[in-house]
Protein backbone atom coordinates (compact mmCIF):
# COMPACT_ATOMS: atom_id res chain seq x y z
CA UNK A 1 0.00 0.00 0.00
CA UNK A 2 2.17 2.85 -1.21
CA UNK A 3 5.46 0.86 0.21
CA UNK A 4 4.38 3.43 3.53
CA UNK A 5 1.78 1.42 5.17
CA UNK A 6 1.77 -2.14 6.84
CA UNK A 7 -1.45 -3.37 7.19
CA UNK A 8 -1.66 -4.76 11.23
CA UNK A 9 -5.42 -5.66 10.61
CA UNK A 10 -8.96 -4.90 9.11
CA UNK A 11 -10.98 -2.68 11.27
CA UNK A 12 -14.74 -2.25 9.27
CA UNK A 13 -15.81 -3.50 6.11
CA UNK A 14 -18.64 -1.59 4.02
CA UNK A 15 -20.60 -1.39 0.89
CA UNK A 16 -18.10 0.36 -0.52
CA UNK A 17 -14.75 0.66 1.36
CA UNK A 18 -12.69 -1.40 3.30
CA UNK A 19 -10.80 0.35 6.30
CA UNK A 20 -7.77 -0.67 7.70
CA UNK A 21 -5.64 -0.10 10.79
CA UNK A 22 -1.92 0.52 9.42
CA UNK A 23 1.69 1.06 10.89
CA UNK A 24 3.09 4.44 9.06
CA UNK A 25 6.46 3.15 8.24
CA UNK A 26 7.92 6.69 7.75
CA UNK A 27 6.67 7.57 11.43
CA UNK A 28 6.12 4.14 13.22
CA UNK A 29 2.33 5.53 14.22
CA UNK A 30 -0.91 3.73 13.50
CA UNK A 31 -2.98 5.46 10.87
CA UNK A 32 -6.52 4.23 9.67
CA UNK A 33 -6.59 3.44 5.76
CA UNK A 34 -9.71 3.89 4.15
CA UNK A 35 -10.28 2.02 0.88
CA UNK A 36 -12.32 2.49 -2.43
CA UNK A 37 -13.03 -0.92 -3.83
CA UNK A 38 -11.31 -0.79 -7.32
CA UNK A 39 -15.13 -2.62 -8.67
CA UNK A 40 -17.01 0.24 -7.93
CA UNK A 41 -18.66 3.13 -10.08
CA UNK A 42 -18.39 6.52 -10.66
CA UNK A 43 -20.76 7.26 -7.99
CA UNK A 44 -19.10 5.82 -5.49
CA UNK A 45 -15.62 7.59 -7.03
CA UNK A 46 -17.27 10.47 -6.72
CA UNK A 47 -18.80 9.60 -2.90
CA UNK A 48 -15.16 8.82 -1.51
CA UNK A 49 -13.19 11.88 -2.99
CA UNK A 50 -16.01 13.85 -1.53
CA UNK A 51 -15.56 12.47 1.78
CA UNK A 52 -11.75 13.26 1.28
CA UNK A 53 -13.12 16.91 0.69
CA UNK A 54 -14.95 17.33 3.73
CA UNK A 55 -12.01 16.08 5.77
CA UNK A 56 -9.32 18.41 4.53
CA UNK A 57 -11.93 21.23 5.84
CA UNK A 58 -11.91 19.81 9.26
CA UNK A 59 -9.44 20.69 12.32
CA UNK A 60 -10.71 19.41 15.17
CA UNK A 61 -8.62 17.29 17.77
CA UNK A 62 -12.55 15.12 18.35
CA UNK A 63 -12.13 14.24 14.53
CA UNK A 64 -9.89 12.60 12.36
CA UNK A 65 -7.32 14.20 10.87
CA UNK A 66 -6.74 13.55 7.25
CA UNK A 67 -2.80 12.97 5.70
CA UNK A 68 -2.79 12.36 2.24
CA UNK A 69 -5.17 10.37 -0.75
CA UNK A 70 -3.36 8.31 -2.84
CA UNK A 71 -3.77 5.42 -5.72
CA UNK A 72 -2.39 2.37 -6.08
CA UNK A 73 -3.42 -0.44 -8.49
CA UNK A 74 -6.69 1.42 -9.32
CA UNK A 75 -7.57 1.49 -6.22
CA UNK A 76 -8.45 4.80 -4.65
CA UNK A 77 -7.17 5.55 -0.61
CA UNK A 78 -7.00 8.25 1.71
CA UNK A 79 -4.84 7.94 4.98
CA UNK A 80 -6.05 9.52 8.53
CA UNK A 81 -5.05 9.87 12.42
CA UNK A 82 -6.44 6.89 14.60
CA UNK A 83 -8.15 7.38 17.35
CA UNK A 84 -8.13 4.21 19.92
CA UNK A 85 -11.56 3.68 21.90
CA UNK A 86 -14.45 1.71 21.45
CA UNK A 87 -17.22 2.98 19.46
CA UNK A 88 -20.59 3.60 21.13
CA UNK A 89 -22.66 0.92 19.58
CA UNK A 90 -20.18 -1.49 21.09
CA UNK A 91 -19.55 -0.08 24.15
CA UNK A 92 -23.60 -0.15 24.41
CA UNK A 93 -23.85 -3.83 23.59
CA UNK A 94 -20.81 -5.58 23.46
CA UNK A 95 -19.58 -4.15 27.08
CA UNK A 96 -23.06 -3.27 28.10
CA UNK A 97 -22.35 -0.30 29.77
CA UNK A 98 -25.29 2.19 30.53
CA UNK A 99 -25.20 5.67 31.09
CA UNK A 100 -27.34 7.17 33.30
CA UNK A 101 -29.78 10.53 32.32
CA UNK A 102 -26.94 12.93 33.76
CA UNK A 103 -24.28 10.98 32.27
CA UNK A 104 -26.47 10.81 28.60
CA UNK A 105 -26.83 14.05 28.47
CA UNK A 106 -22.93 15.06 28.94
CA UNK A 107 -22.38 12.87 25.69
CA UNK A 108 -24.76 14.68 24.02
CA UNK A 109 -23.07 18.02 25.25
CA UNK A 110 -20.01 16.97 23.22
CA UNK A 111 -21.68 15.94 20.40
CA UNK A 112 -23.46 19.12 20.28
CA UNK A 113 -20.00 20.65 20.14
CA UNK A 114 -18.55 18.75 17.25
CA UNK A 115 -22.06 19.55 15.46
CA UNK A 116 -21.97 23.23 15.86
CA UNK A 117 -18.47 22.81 14.71
CA UNK A 118 -19.45 21.68 11.77
CA UNK A 119 -22.00 23.48 11.10
CA UNK A 120 -20.36 27.25 11.25
CA UNK A 121 -18.19 25.44 8.66
CA UNK A 122 -21.75 24.53 6.72
CA UNK A 123 -20.60 21.59 7.05
CA UNK A 124 -23.94 18.74 7.78
CA UNK A 125 -22.44 15.44 9.38
CA UNK A 126 -26.01 13.44 8.10
CA UNK A 127 -25.45 10.08 9.75
CA UNK A 128 -24.94 10.79 13.61
CA UNK A 129 -25.51 7.30 15.00
CA UNK A 130 -23.76 5.69 17.85
CA UNK A 131 -21.62 3.51 15.46
CA UNK A 132 -20.14 6.72 14.70
CA UNK A 133 -18.90 8.07 18.20
CA UNK A 134 -15.47 7.03 20.11
CA UNK A 135 -15.56 7.29 23.26
CA UNK A 136 -12.16 7.35 25.29
CA UNK A 137 -12.21 8.26 28.71
CA UNK A 138 -15.19 10.42 28.67
CA UNK A 139 -13.86 11.97 25.50
CA UNK A 140 -16.44 11.85 22.46
CA UNK A 141 -14.73 11.57 18.85
CA UNK A 142 -17.22 11.57 16.15
CA UNK A 143 -16.14 9.94 12.87
CA UNK A 144 -17.20 8.41 9.73
CA UNK A 145 -18.21 11.48 7.24
CA UNK A 146 -19.00 9.57 4.00
CA UNK A 147 -22.72 11.23 3.99
CA UNK A 148 -21.73 14.90 4.67
CA UNK A 149 -22.91 17.86 2.68
CA UNK A 150 -20.98 20.65 2.60
CA UNK A 151 -23.54 24.21 1.41
CA UNK A 152 -22.80 27.44 1.60
CA UNK A 153 -25.80 29.45 0.69
CA UNK A 154 -25.47 32.87 -1.40
CA UNK A 155 -26.62 36.11 0.05
CA UNK A 156 -29.12 35.99 -2.97
CA UNK A 157 -30.38 32.77 -3.53
CA UNK A 158 -33.64 30.88 -3.60
CA UNK A 159 -35.90 29.90 -0.79
CA UNK A 160 -35.02 26.85 -1.80
CA UNK A 161 -31.71 26.80 -1.01
CA UNK A 162 -32.65 28.05 2.51
CA UNK A 163 -34.96 24.65 2.88
CA UNK A 164 -32.36 22.44 1.63
CA UNK A 165 -29.94 23.97 4.67
CA UNK A 166 -33.11 23.76 7.11
CA UNK A 167 -33.74 20.39 5.72
CA UNK A 168 -29.79 18.96 6.65
CA UNK A 169 -29.70 20.47 10.35
CA UNK A 170 -33.24 19.53 11.69
CA UNK A 171 -31.93 15.73 10.04
CA UNK A 172 -28.98 16.35 12.63
CA UNK A 173 -30.38 17.72 15.57
CA UNK A 174 -32.91 14.79 14.92
CA UNK A 175 -30.00 12.78 14.82
CA UNK A 176 -28.80 14.14 18.22
CA UNK A 177 -32.63 13.15 20.01
CA UNK A 178 -32.19 9.65 18.46
CA UNK A 179 -28.22 9.30 19.83
CA UNK A 180 -29.58 10.58 23.41
CA UNK A 181 -32.75 8.39 23.34
CA UNK A 182 -30.96 5.42 22.97
CA UNK A 183 -28.43 6.24 26.00
CA UNK A 184 -31.15 6.82 28.02
CA UNK A 185 -32.59 3.49 27.26
CA UNK A 186 -28.89 1.58 28.42
CA UNK A 187 -30.65 1.83 32.07
CA UNK A 188 -34.05 0.77 31.42
CA UNK A 189 -35.09 -3.04 31.41
CA UNK A 190 -37.93 -4.05 29.59
CA UNK A 191 -38.30 -7.23 30.79
CA UNK A 192 -42.20 -8.39 31.37
CA UNK A 193 -43.18 -4.86 30.31
CA UNK A 194 -45.62 -3.70 27.54
CA UNK A 195 -44.01 -1.27 25.55
CA UNK A 196 -45.08 1.62 25.85
CA UNK A 197 -43.92 5.54 24.42
CA UNK A 198 -40.69 6.44 25.64
CA UNK A 199 -42.41 9.37 27.55
CA UNK A 200 -44.35 6.73 29.71
CA UNK A 201 -41.27 4.50 29.53
CA UNK A 202 -38.29 6.71 30.75
CA UNK A 203 -38.29 8.29 34.08
CA UNK A 204 -36.88 11.77 33.06
CA UNK A 205 -36.42 15.32 34.38
CA UNK A 206 -39.37 17.84 32.32
CA UNK A 207 -35.92 19.74 30.55
CA UNK A 208 -34.43 16.41 29.37
CA UNK A 209 -38.02 15.67 28.05
CA UNK A 210 -38.72 19.11 26.58
CA UNK A 211 -35.01 18.81 25.30
CA UNK A 212 -35.97 15.60 23.30
CA UNK A 213 -39.34 16.67 21.79
CA UNK A 214 -37.97 19.79 20.34
CA UNK A 215 -34.93 16.98 18.87
CA UNK A 216 -37.25 15.03 17.88
CA UNK A 217 -39.72 17.25 15.91
CA UNK A 218 -42.70 15.85 18.70
CA UNK A 219 -42.83 19.82 19.34
CA UNK A 220 -41.56 23.39 17.65
CA UNK A 221 -38.04 21.90 16.04
CA UNK A 222 -34.63 23.66 17.02
CA UNK A 223 -33.61 26.25 14.66
CA UNK A 224 -29.85 26.79 15.73
CA UNK A 225 -26.99 24.69 18.09
CA UNK A 226 -27.64 27.75 20.63
CA UNK A 227 -31.04 26.97 21.53
CA UNK A 228 -30.17 23.39 21.35
CA UNK A 229 -27.29 24.07 23.77
CA UNK A 230 -29.65 26.67 26.42
CA UNK A 231 -32.20 23.50 27.22
CA UNK A 232 -29.17 21.19 27.37
CA UNK A 233 -27.98 23.26 30.02
CA UNK A 234 -31.43 23.79 31.68
CA UNK A 235 -31.91 19.67 30.95
CA UNK A 236 -28.11 18.74 33.06
CA UNK A 237 -28.54 21.51 36.05
CA UNK A 238 -31.93 19.46 36.82
CA UNK A 239 -30.14 15.85 36.72
CA UNK A 240 -27.25 17.43 38.67
CA UNK A 241 -29.52 19.01 41.15
CA UNK A 242 -31.36 15.58 41.72
CA UNK A 243 -28.19 13.58 42.11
Amino acid sequence: MKNRYEVLRVIGMGSYGIVYLCRDLNTNENRVVKQLRPSKRRKEVEMFEHEISILRMLNHKNIPELYEAFSTNGSLFYAMSFIAGDNLEDQIFLRENTFNENESLLILSHLLDLVDYLHKKNIYHQDLRIPNMLLRNKELFLIDFGLSKHKVVPFHSSPNKHDEILEMKLQDYFDLGEILLYLLYTTYSSKGKKALPWTEELSLEKETVYLLKRLLQLKEPYSNTTEISTDLQAALKATEKRN
